[in-house]
């Protein structure tokens, strides 16, 4: 399988973007720039393990969210302390809040966005459907709220699942057991600035209203595989990860649909389907070339593909955690999601150049 090999192991100089790629390996307290031929141009050493991921603002500077010791025991994906850090490492904001999780997003304004667990209360937790056959938790079912705070950390909106929809209406999967409703994986905001958001266990994409708390686009069936990395692109399609699609045999698919008709404009699955699958975590980033940058993360494997679907580079992860390392990531090279910046660009300013 490719994902045996590590470091660059494909890279068309005359068809892959130039540029440089970030990625936060799981488990590990450090965040990598590397160059097209996997070269560390630069890092940033960080106090806490990251919650999942960081990703470069248009100011220069990264955004990530480490863990904290507090906030919900036995959930996956914790972050807790949200930090924006400059290129020489300095913390020039941050804003804790311990059930923060998943996924946050430096909003155009300057205030930033958020998932959030809380539990439900019990007259809403009984009213969850699903999840017969997966975990429980001690405490109760667990939900989510988002939240956005401006600079200063006053939160200026705020968005109670559980107070805002049908609850019937979304049950968890069978196998997603009721540990949590819903389980979302990320949040962003389109060109309107409502709210993007993917919920793994109700295989649940959906768009928020920000005036009304109501959805104006949702998508919720099987066929999104239990989805991640739910987007909205410059062409003004959307693109979303299907960790499980649907059909013979194991595989993933990177959807790119019509958000008025949910027609398929373009996707990407592996040929044969097995040999491009991550049941979990996972991403994609559509490039300025109009190549996609795609994150295989159960493998930690990085790769991109032309609009025909022909591979123009890749790299795997060589960074593997103990395997005596506590949580299901133990002796991995996962990767949540990565993402490719321009050398010009305004995310790195020409401060790294490329051979």
């Amino acid at each position: 399988m490719r994902f045996s090999k590590f470091g660059v192991t494909e890279y068309d100089r005359a068809r892959a973007t130039p540029g440089v790629t970030l990625f936060s390996p799981l488990l590990h307290k450090v965040t990598y720039l590397i160059g097209m031929n996997g070269e560390i141009l630069h890092h940033w050493d960080l106090e806490a393990q990251p919650g999942n991921y960081a990703y470069l603002m248009k100011n220069g500077n990264l955004l990530v969210a480490v863990q904290t010791p507090g906030g919900p025991p036995g959930l996956n994906a914790k972050g807790g302390k949200i930090q924006e850090i400059d290129w020489d490492g300095n913390i020039v904001w941050e804003y804790q809040d311990d059930y923060q999780h998943h996924d946050f997003r430096r909003c155009d304004n300057g205030n930033t966005i958020y998932l959030g667990w809380e539990l439900l209360p019990e007259e809403h937790a009984g009213r969850v459907k699903g999840g017969e056959f997966g975990r429980k938790h001690p405490d109760g079912i667990w939900g989510d709220y988002i939240r956005e705070v401006n600079p200063a950390g006053d939160t200026v909106w705020e968005w109670h699942m559980h107070e805002n929809i049908e609850i019937e209406k979304y049950p968890n999967a069978p196998m997603s057991g009721t540990v949590e409703w819903g389980h979302p994986n990320s949040v962003m905001l389109n060109h309107d600035g409502d709210v993007m958001v993917s919920w793994r266990h109700n295989n649940l994409i959906a768009v928020i209203d920000k005036k009304t708390g109501q959805f104006n686009f949702e998508w919720c069936g099987f066929e999104l595989g239990f989805q991640h990395d739910f987007q909205v692109l410059e062409n003004g399609n959307y693109m979303v990860f299907v960790n499980q699609d649907p059909g013979p045999g194991a595989g993933s698919k990177v959807l790119e649909f019509d958000p008025a008709t949910k027609e398929t404009v373009w996707d990407y699955r592996g040929k044969p389907r097995y040999t491009f699958h991550s049941p979990f975590i996972s991403g994609a980033q559509r490039l300025w070339s109009g190549n996609t940058l795609i994150c295989e993360g159960m493998w930690g494997r990085i790769f991109e593909v032309t609009p025909d679907k022909e591979l123009v580079w890749e790299y795997v992860s060589p960074y593997f955690t103990p395997q005596d390392a506590k949580g299901p990531m133990a002796g991995n090279n996962n990767v949540f999601r990565a993402y490719r910046y321009a050398v010009d660009g305004p995310e790195i300013q020409g401060r790294v150049t490329l051979p």
